[in-house]
Order: C-alpha cells, then structure tokens, then sequence
C-alpha cells in the first residue's frame, strides 16, 4: 500500500465527497474513484458507505486513525531530514493537566529565542495515551504522571509534584471543609481516573477497596467531567494541575488529607539520538534544570 493512497483516501474522508476530494488532491474523480475502489479490494473489506455523503464503515473509521499515524510519521520524518541545515520543524511534545507542565512555557520560549524556525505541537491526553504516541514516535517528548512503566524510555523527574484531591462544587457540604479526608468520600459521587495503576494508589490511600467507594464515572482528563462536577451530580478526585485552568468561583479544590502526591517524568523513547530540533531541545531542557 503506498502512501499516495493513505492520502488519498484522507481526503475523500475529510471531504465526505469523491469529487470535492479530487479537486483537493488536483486529479480527476474518475481516478480517485478507481483508487479507492482499489484499496477497498486490497484490503478486502468496504470502507465507505456510499449516499449522498460519503460515510465510514467501522474498517473504515479503523483504517483513518492509522492512516493518521501513518501520514503523520511520514511527515514528521520528512520535516526532520529537511531541516538538518538550519534547525527548525517542528517539537511534538504531549502532556496531561499537570503542574510539571508550567515549566514548558518558558522552556519552549527559550529554545524559540535561539531557533526562531521551530514550531511545537501540543498534544493533551491521559498518560496511557501519551505513552502509546511516543512508542509510536508520533510524539518527541511526553510528560507522565507516575505510576507508569517507563522501561522503554529516557526521561527526567520533574522536582514539582502533583497533589491529590477532590474537585467540589463550591455549595457541596465537604467544599467548607480545609481537606479531604477517606471517610469523607464514602457514600459521595465520585468521579475518577480510569487509570489502574493511579487507582491502586487510591486504593493504598483509602485504606479500603476501591469497590466501596461509589463510582458515578471515570475519565482520561479531567477536563472531560467538569461540567459533571459543576452540575453538582459527582465530585472528582483529580491532581491540582488539572483543576487549575478552570478557574472561577463555581468549583473548589480541596486536597487529600494524609497528603497524597505523585511525580511526573518527562520522557522520550530510548536511544533516539541527539538529532534535529528534537535532539537539540533536549539539550537545551538539561542545560537549564
């Protein structure tokens, strides 16, 4: 499969129409028609639901998030061996809402001080998945909330470390209290991580099995509930750096008492070499901690 055809069919994707997509692409429908009947008989499924828009079958919808990756990889390599002159591209760096990611800003206007071509791209997720994009190389840089397996990567300990607690709306009754205690979470609607290994540590925390508390849903990020947590329907026990964005008066934060704080790493895939803009960021982040 060439990579002229992951494009192609990207475009009749985002166009949801052979003909507006041929036009993008500058060739004839026709042609495209051909192509992407020709993929379809190579992979030997249907990948389109053919009406008045164009619509994805489930191979379809699975083949557009690896096409995704595919088109951006390529890209990403491209850029990377184009800019070996002058250093410039482009840094992917991926984060969640942690207070460890108030150090990038600076970072990132430093290095563009000294390198004016460089472009970052920011990707916001849970850990798992930021993980998942560095293995993948889709990613330069990760900063991830420990527990996690970092076996397969470099990375440096971030010094600030992310606090626990309970993300209230401000008229709930434990909202007047100054912390959070684990008797105070029985019987509360609770909103959590979907992360196992983030839940064991609850767990040690709590004293109890998790399956005592109640449930009421889980997340990646946290910015996925906040309106939950703001309706008043649950409350969720999150780290600091994610609640800080929200801002405003309608929910608070209240911390974990005994405290319970976790690190975050920022890491990169193992034996990547010191090359391109990537190589020479990294440089520059160790020349300053």
């Amino acid at each position: 499969m060439e990579l002229r055809m992951l494009q192609y069919f990207l475009a009749v994707v985002q166009e949801e129409n052979i003909s507006r997509a041929a036009e993008v692409l500058h060739i004839t429908q026709p042609t495209l028609s051909r192509q992407m009947a020709q993929l379809e008989e190579e992979l030997g499924t249907q990948l389109f639901i053919r009406g008045k828009h164009l619509t994805l079958t489930d191979a379809g919808t699975m083949l557009r998030r690896r096409a995704e990756e595919v088109v951006s990889l390529m890209d990403k390599i491209e850029d990377e061996f184009q800019n070996q002159q002058e250093i410039g591209g482009v840094i992917s760096i991926g984060s969640g809402g942690l207070n460890a990611s108030r150090m990038l800003p600076a970072v990132m206007a430093g290095f563009r001080k000294k390198y004016p071509k460089v472009q970052f791209q920011l990707y916001t997720n849970s850990a798992e998945y930021i993980k998942e994009r560095l293995e993948q190389g889709l990613l330069d840089f990760g900063l991830l909330l420990e527990p996690i397996d970092v076996t397969k990567f470099d990375y440096l300990r971030m010094e600030k470390k992310e606090k626990w607690g309970l993300l209230l709306r401000t008229g709930h009754p434990l909202a007047k209290k100054e912390q959070i205690t684990p008797s105070d979470l029985m019987g509360e609607p609770l909103i959590t991580t979907n992360r196992q290994s983030v839940q064991k540590e609850l767990e040690n925390w709590l004293g109890a099995p998790f399956s005592q508390l109640d449930i009421f849903a889980t997340y990646n990020i946290i910015t996925n509930v906040a309106m939950l947590v703001d309706s008043g329907v649950a409350s969720a026990l999150t780290i600091e750096g994610a609640v800080d964005l929200f801002g405003g008066e309608r929910m608070v934060f209240r911390p974990l008492f005994p405290e319970l704080s976790m690190t975050s790493v920022l890491a990169w895939k193992k034996f990547q070499p010191n090359f391109g803009a990537a190589g020479k960021f990294l440089e520059h982040l160790k020349s300053i901690r």
